[in-house]
Formats: structure tokens, sequence, C-alpha cells
């Protein structure tokens, strides 16, 4: 399977950073750190994310990774990551 990052995901992990780097650099690169892993146990399990219903017409999932939602989606042979943020933000 492949991986991409939509553009808001790409602005999510760009903004999560400039969020915490200035209160903690080390922190902020951590967690782009952590969050771009994420997407190699993606790669090996694909389906290992709860499936949203919401979203029933497509395979939309989502996985937490530390203190972050990563929300993605399953097409064919692709995996598009298109949301992150801390789960203390309001969705």
């Amino acid at each position: 399977m492949d991986v991409k990052w939509t553009s808001k995901a790409l602005s999510d992990l760009v903004r999560l950073h400039e969020f915490l780097a200035p209160v903690n650099q080390l922190a902020a690169v951590r967690a782009v750190q952590s969050l771009t892993a994420a997407t190699a146990s993606l790669i090996a399990n694909p389906r290992i994310g709860e499936k949203l219903e919401e979203f029933e017409s497509t395979e939309v999932r989502r996985i937490l990774v530390g203190h972050y939602e990563m929300r993605y989606e399953i097409k064919a042979s692709t995996i598009y990551v298109l949301r992150l943020w801390h789960t203390r933000e309001n969705r």
C-alpha cells in the first residue's frame, strides 16, 4: 500500500508543530515524528483504525497516536491521511 498526505493533513502537521515549537521545540519535533511514523503501521495493518460510521459510503478510519487523532481513508491500494489534531482541540 502507498500513503499519501492530503494538503489539509500536511497543513495540520505544520500547524501542530508551530503551536508546540515556541514552548518546547523538542516536543514539537517528537510529535511530528510520531505522527509521520504512524503511517508505517497503517501500511502493515490498514484497517487497524476505528471505522467512522458517519462516512458510510467511504472507508474513513481513525487512530490515536499519543494525544493526536489521525483520520485516514483507504481507497484501493492507497491510504490517504486526511486530517490530524490534538485530542483536546475543539473539533
